[in-house]
């Protein structure tokens, strides 16, 4: 990684037309992708990657430029054409850097680029025999595995100088029903910030049987009715709604432009008293967990809603400067390519009181979705769509019938209002991100909650 002389010298030629701050990124990264479509590998990508980021701000201003040309010519020419677009002197003194030692709080035990390309196999064939062996319904199987190890350097002009090593690893399975013209799948895709002994820690046999069972389970259920009802979303996935309904509209991208419909609400109560929800980058080997951020702040614990209550937003340096707000530790990047801006880490509703039986209990008629599936948001207004992926009629406070096609269909902001009852099974699950600054790893999350009055869609006529 760049030393820190070199940073220094880099640091001073961006400073010398009048920004007030340089920041420099650095990023190298070993990968691997592997995608075994029914049996056979379809596709491998083994490599790595390596750039440098470049940063300027001048008050509310700011510019980049990206290269993988790491020679002290080269980094410090960009520095001065991105110092071009500010005319003036130079009125901010680089401070000397000093590089921050820490702990890593997310031990690695088996780095994946010391295992063999056969090892990496071997895991994939565990999870695919799992879920074809299941069952002769079983037409194809689709695993797809991945793994990453990211080194990176922030260094920049306040003196800052320190490193980060990610180490993550993500298998997803999928298994597809096709039979007389009709065709049902189900999807499952654990990950964690860990090594390979992650597939030590997971049944991946018991993984790729769950998702046939439930597959199958699915595609001899009756359609879904339509209409409002109240709605048990159940944890781990679930909390997808809240990530991409309530989460990004909490993110200072948003906030600072005034396009979110929580802006200018601190200490407003915009949920249900019974709705804690917070984002913790901190939390021990978690997929969207690490030691700092992308700006070199550490990650922390941010509390978003306690108790309906709105607490704070996920801010990061550039878009904390309009709002007059302090780094949150949530400044993220796909990679060098991209300029970080404010993102979510791990975010989920915290536990309630209530079990899930009580959820069920209580609800006359409606679904549990038991798991979700994909969905569409407007960023805007915090309207969504998302498929159930795996969905039950309650009747008379039981569960009864499996039933497909199921859809929720609501506004993130009402949601947080209509949950009446919240359950004490918090679990998360892992997704991928996509946003302004790329796509990146984050778990979604939260226990077994209760929506009263839910719009659902379905094509097994109105209830």
């Amino acid at each position: 990684m760049l030393d820190i002389n070199t940073c220094e010298q880099v640091i001073e030629a961006g400073l010398e037309t009048g920004c007030d701050f340089v920041e420099i990124f650095e990023e190298d990264k070993f990968s691997t992708a592997i995608s075994q479509i029914d049996g056979k590998i379809e596709k491998v990508n083994s490599g790595n990657s390596y750039g440098i980021g470049i940063r300027l701000y001048h008050g509310k201003m700011s510019v980049y430029g990206s290269t993988n040309n790491n020679s002290l010519d080269n980094l410090i020419t960009i520095a001065k054409d991105l110092a071009a677009n500010f005319q003036g002197q130079a009125t901010v003194s680089a401070q000397r850097l000093e590089k921050v030692v820490y702990t890593n709080k997310h031990p690695i035990e088996k780095y994946p680029e010391d295992f063999d390309m056969d090892y990496k196999k071997g895991i994939i064939e565990k999870a695919y025999h799992g879920a074809k062996d299941y069952s002769e319904l079983i037409s194809k199987v689709n695993v797809n595995y991945s793994d990453s190890h990211q080194k990176i350097l922030v260094a920049n002009s306040q003196g800052k100088y320190i490193e980060d090593s990610r180490v993550q690893t993500r298998i997803a399975v999928t298994a597809i029903v096709e039979k007389d013209g009709q065709l049902q799948d189900f999807y499952k895709a654990p990950g964690a910030s860990k090594g390979l002994e992650f597939y030590d820690e997971i049944d991946l046999k018991q993984l790729g049987r769950e998702v046939s069972e439930k597959a199958i389970k699915m595609f001899h259920a009756k359609e879904c009715p339509s209409g409002v009802m109240d709605v048990v979303i159940n944890n781990g996935f679930g909390g997808v709604i809240f990530h991409e309904a309530c989460g990004h509209l909490l993110e200072a991208t948003s906030v600072a432009k005034n396009q979110s419909i929580f802006a200018n609400k601190i200490g407003e109560k915009i949920a249900s008293e019974l709705v804690s929800a917070v984002d913790d980058g901190t939390i021990q080997n978690a997929w969207g967990s690490s030691n700092i951020d992308d700006e070199g702040n550490f990650t922390q614990r941010n509390v978003l809603i306690e108790k309906g209550i709105l607490k704070g937003y996920l801010v990061d340096q550039f878009n904390g400067r309009k709002m007059g707000s302090k780094s949150t530790g949530s400044g993220r990047r796909q990679s060098y390519h991209y300029q970080p801006t404010s993102r979510m880490n791990n975010t989920f509703i915290t536990n309630g009181k209530s079990t899930l039986d009580e959820l069920i209990e209580a609800t006359k008629f409606g679904l549990f979705a038991a798991s979700l599936g994909g969905g569409s948001v407007n960023p805007a207004t915090g309207d969504f769509n998302f498929a159930v992926q795996e969905g039950y009629l309650i009747e008379d406070g039981k569960i009864t019938k499996p039933v497909k096609g199921a859809s929720l269909v609501g506004n993130g902001a009402q949601v947080l209002q209509d949950i009446d009852m919240v359950a004490n099974n918090l679990l998360r699950a892992q997704g991928m991100c996509g946003s302004a600054s790329g796509s990146i790893p984050v778990d979604v999350g939260q226990p077994a909650i209760r929506v009263k009055k839910m719009t659902v869609g379905g094509r097994g006529g109105n209830i």
